[in-house]
């Protein structure tokens, strides 16, 4: 694409603040700044709004939070129009919701497309940021709000030999608008995460044939997905507010049936009975069948052992099931939820490659080699993920007081102050990522929090004569310290995943979001909130 294809660059070089990423946490707060009477300017690399949304669009994306949860709560009136087809929703349904919203509160006019942040500066003499774009415009805000997303940076490994190969390549993490015909092809998918397992079974319906290549295999439950149904959506509506409420009461806000017993408090065949209660409600509320799976060893083992005999009773082949099943915990990475995955191992046109020791050794004119064995292909997939939870923020080239680098504070992992500001970087809200739920929340959800608490307190700036804000390192290490403490209480930790970093070669291992709950978390927040910022430090302007 050529400059002039581009987006028309805004008039403006100066704001209160400016946002970056047009996802659902920067549209909410670019909203919350203008209903508080702030200039603003979102930045977004895409054409569109939608953040991921926008460039995950391969076969069968779907959100794994269910829809009527999955969205904004700030307008009831926006809440009671927009009709949710499904129970979790997909792709195209999501990224029409967010252009829905865009138009009905008239977000666009504030947002730069096509531009991508290269640095950020703060400049401490003028006590205001100065952030470089891609296409020769900096702009200059005395707040720099980053709404990027825990998985936006995605990652594509190298392999010798790949530019000999005469096929298509495509990313799921970077898929085209256009569609894409697998009639008749040889497909090969590297990779079994969440994208590769929601795409695949589509996928096979039309090629001729698909290899997935697996380097470590991921727990799956059936998602359960399912039209929702007038009564259901009715009943939701008449109470809205009040559903709400209930979820943001709970651990993750996001309101589903959960059990407060032990798996050993029940008799064999009365957990058995529960289990299958909960892989018939599928998807993430699974892990809602008892309140040790997640935290015992044994308990977590015997949600294994019936998850095996799930598995058993679908893969028709024995030694097919036994490479698809993990050696680590279960619900230690993020549990996928699927349909049809398991299934689609049982079709004559689909081969599970299990690379785990050898790996993949070159792309190769025709294909690729694994194992030794060459691989005829017409179409190669990397469904391989991101640089999770701080990828999206490194890749840009920010620098706080005294020259200090992003890519500097965090050389050792993710160092926040309740996971939205970081010492060192005046006037910096980093939303929805390291050091927050983020990812163990519902994220809409997570954005309006965010939203609010960054709101309120430019708001309280403004109204208090204060020019710069910046936590206290010592309240930054009190808050990454608990952060490690919940982790560590999980067995979450005990894997290698994204959580932690562990799938970007060299990243240092943290467990980056905060897993001690959404209710003491959003209680933290207040409280500093309501201490007019004890913890910060805030310079008079």
């Amino acid at each position: 694409m050529t400059l002039d294809e581009k987006a028309e660059i805004l008039p403006g070089d100066r704001f209160d603040a400016i946002i970056v990423g047009a996802g659902f946490t920067g549209l909410y707060m670019l909203h919350v700044l203008r209903q508080k009477g702030f200039t603003a300017r979102l930045v977004d690399g895409a054409s569109n709004v939608g953040g991921t949304w926008y460039w995950n669009r391969y076969p069968g994306a779907r959100c794994d939070i269910e829809s009527m949860q999955y969205s904004y709560q700030f307008s009831e009136e926006l809440q009671q129009e927009w009709e949710w087809k499904e129970r979790y929703a997909s792709q195209p349904e999501i990224l029409s919701y967010i252009e829905h919203v865009t138009e009905r509160f008239e977000l666009r006019r504030d947002i730069q497309f096509d531009t991508r942040i290269e640095a950020a500066t703060f400049d401490e003499a003028a006590n205001e940021w100065a952030v470089e774009t891609d296409r020769g415009v900096t702009l200059r805000a005395r707040y720099f709000i980053m709404g990027v997303g825990c998985l936006s940076a995605p990652i594509k490994p190298t392999f010798d030999g790949e530019g000999t190969f005469a096929g298509e390549t495509y990313q799921t993490s970077l898929w085209p608008k256009e569609p894409v015909d697998f009639t008749g092809k040889r497909v090969g998918i590297i990779g079994v995460g969440s994208s590769a397992i929601q795409s695949a079974p589509l996928i096979a319906e039309d090629a001729a044939h698909v290899y997935l290549y697996q380097r470590t295999p991921n727990f799956v439950v059936p998602a359960q997905n399912r039209p929702l149904s007038a009564a259901e959506v009715a009943d939701i509506k008449s109470d809205y507010k009040g559903f709400r409420a209930k979820a943001y009461a709970g651990l993750t806000a996001f309101l589903f049936k959960r059990h407060d017993d032990s798996v050993f408090d029940l008799a064999p065949d009365e957990r058995r009975a529960r289990f299958d209660e909960f892989w018939n409600i599928g998807g993430l509320p699974f892990l809602g069948a008892f309140n040790d799976i997640l935290f015992n060893d044994d308990a977590n083992q015997a949600c294994i052992d019936y998850w095996r005999s799930r598995i058993d009773e679908i893969i028709d082949d024995p030694k097919v099931a036994a490479l698809l099943t993990p050696d680590e915990e279960f619900g230690c990475k993020r549990l996928c939820a699927g349909t049809g995955y398991y299934e689609t191992f049982n079709r004559d046109n689909v081969t599970l490659v299990d690379v785990r020791n050898k790996g993949i050794e070159r792309l190769t004119p025709g294909g690729l080699r694994a194992g030794g064995v060459d691989y005829d292909l017409d179409t190669i997939i990397y469904a391989t993920g991101f640089d999770a939870m701080t990828g999206s923020v490194t890749r840009i080239k920010i620098t706080g007081k005294d020259g200090q680098t992003i890519q500097e504070k965090w050389d050792e992992g993710p160092k926040t102050y309740l996971g939205l500001m970081i010492s060192g970087f005046p006037n910096m809200f980093n939303m929805v990522s390291a050091g927050s739920p983020s990812v163990l929340a519902t994220m809409v959800t997570s954005a309006e929090q965010h939203g609010d608490w960054v709101g309120e307190c430019l708001e309280y700036m403004r109204d208090n004569g204060k020019a710069v804000i910046d936590a206290t390192l010592e309240a930054e290490a009190e808050w990454s310290a608990a952060v490690k403490r919940a982790g560590d209480a999980s067995l979450r930790t005990n894997c290698d995943s994204w959580y932690v970093g562990s799938n970007v070669e060299g990243k240092p291992r943290a467990f980056a979001p905060y897993i001690g709950g959404w209710p003491p978390y959003v209680a933290r927040c207040n409280a500093e909130t309501q201490s007019d910022y004890a913890n910060c430090v805030l310079t008079p302007g």
